[in-house]
């Protein structure tokens, strides 16, 4: 018979000792109350503040989907399946999401986790099939809720909301305050968390520079100012998936070691682009919006907007990825001499002047090593860890972040080693099993 664990614990595991004011909030409303909406900016442990009273809400011994939390992106799913997971609850949780094969989806469903995290294309997909049995689900979860509505995402939601008759809790959680809440959420008085910051608060710890280039094609102008960030890592947004891909060429091109993230592309080169920019073998991610907010990557001390949104929510949350908590952090905002800026940028914006013909970069330290097995395989970071250093004659400095997913792993090791590591684990196999070990592409 298993039982709940106590909140003291769970925080444990998951190696913080206290809340926030805001999570302390969620904690006691979501638990008491039906309708809660949580507006809390990027950054700030949402993710958490959600799940810790939702560990407590769940029963321990019943077989079936108990809560629905449904997510924008499949990175955000995945991301509030691992603190789930992190928390030790005992609570089975699956995530489905385009890109993730449907069969194991189902499979998985056939026996149903008390938590069930998906982004509303696929949950709706699921419904329709009748993968799993709704009757049982009495809270739901729209995290970023006014991202998927942004994504065109409402009819989907409203699908889902139609399949789920005997729900009791309702929780709408996002970074931006004002938003329309739809009316198929059936909010009934709902208890409102704010915590978003005014403007003057935020403007403590976020300093914005305005960069003004000569020339119309600005990518002379955004090398010169990559350059001034003492090879410090930075996210540069552009507006547009083939801008996206077109800036990372021209950067690369010119020697600055880079890799771009956007909506179109598949899965695994999402994950991997992710993956490279959080363990330092790329020191600077060009993206679109997507990365704007939802996702587990560190935190910048510079943000570049070489494009700038046509939105002021989408420039908040893009500049919510620097000046996180209690640090502090610049957004670089590039126009052409000629621009004029946004309606959103009222007040004056102090003016950067970036010298020309500055040092490069220095080239990343590490490289990512790609492993054709994961969890699904029995692999584990101490697995991989051993085995590195075992036989791959590494020390423990020579490794960086490991990251272990369902059937694939990846670890960072130092660049200088790698050609002979490589060598050295050639032949040799791991827990008795031979995997395909290379740099990853």
């Amino acid at each position: 018979m298993k039982e709940k664990l106590k909140i003291e614990d769970l925080l444990k595991n998951y190696g913080v000792e206290t809340l926030n004011s805001m999570q302390e909030a969620a904690l006691d409303s979501i638990i008491n109350q039906n309708d809660v909406l949580l507006v809390s900016p990027t950054g700030s442990g949402k993710t958490l503040g959600f799940l810790l009273p939702l560990s407590q809400l769940l029963k321990p011994n019943v077989a079936f989907v108990q809560c629905l939390l449904l997510t924008p992106s499949r990175e955000l799913a995945i991301q509030i399946e691992q603190v789930w997971k992190k928390l030790g609850t005992g609570l089975k949780v699956n995530t489905c999401f385009g890109g993730h094969s449907m069969q194991v989806e189902i499979q998985n469903l056939t026996n149903p986790p008390a938590l069930l995290i998906g982004t509303p294309g696929r949950i709706a997909d699921h419904l329709t099939r009748r993968s799993f049995d709704t009757s049982g689900i009495t809270t739901i979860i729209l995290d970023e809720f006014d991202k998927s509505l942004d994504m065109g995402f409402q009819d989907q939601m409203d699908f889902v909301f139609g399949h789920l008759r005997n729900l009791k809790k309702r929780v709408l959680v996002s970074a931006t305050a004002g938003i329309k809440i739809p009316e198929f959420v059936n909010f009934n008085q709902p208890t409102i968390l704010n915590f978003s910051p005014a403007r003057e608060e935020n403007n403590e710890k976020l300093d914005l520079r305005l960069v003004i280039s000569n020339e119309k094609d600005r990518i002379d102008t955004l090398i010169d100012l990559i350059c001034t960030f003492n090879s410090e890592s930075a996210i540069i947004f552009c507006n547009h998936r083939d801008a996206v891909e077109r800036t990372s060429s021209f950067l690369t091109e010119r020697g600055i070691v880079n890799a771009f993230y956007h909506g179109g592309l598949e899965q695994d080169d999402r994950e991997r682009a992710l993956i490279q920019f959080r363990n330092g073998s790329v020191n600077y991610l060009v993206t679109t919006d997507l990365a704007a907010r939802g996702l587990d990557i560190p935190e910048m001390k510079h943000v570049v907007h070489y494009h700038l949104p046509l939105h002021e929510h989408e420039f908040t949350h893009r500049n919510g990825r620097t000046a996180r908590m209690e640090a502090k952090g610049t957004a670089y905002l590039i126009t052409f001499k000629e621009d004029v800026l946004p309606v959103y940028l009222r007040d004056e914006i102090e003016e950067l002047f970036v010298p020309k013909n500055q040092n490069l970069p220095e080239l990343p330290l590490f490289s990512t090593i790609y492993i054709s097995g994961g969890k699904k395989n029995k692999l584990n970071k101490f697995d991989i860890v051993g085995f590195f250093l075992q036989k791959g004659n590494l020390e423990k400095e020579d490794l960086g972040l490991i990251e272990v997913k369902d059937f694939s792993s990846f670890a960072a090791i130092k660049k200088t080693k790698v050609k002979g590591f490589l060598l050295q684990i050639k032949e040799e196999k791991m827990k008795g099993k031979k995997y395909k070990i290379e740099v990853a592409r």
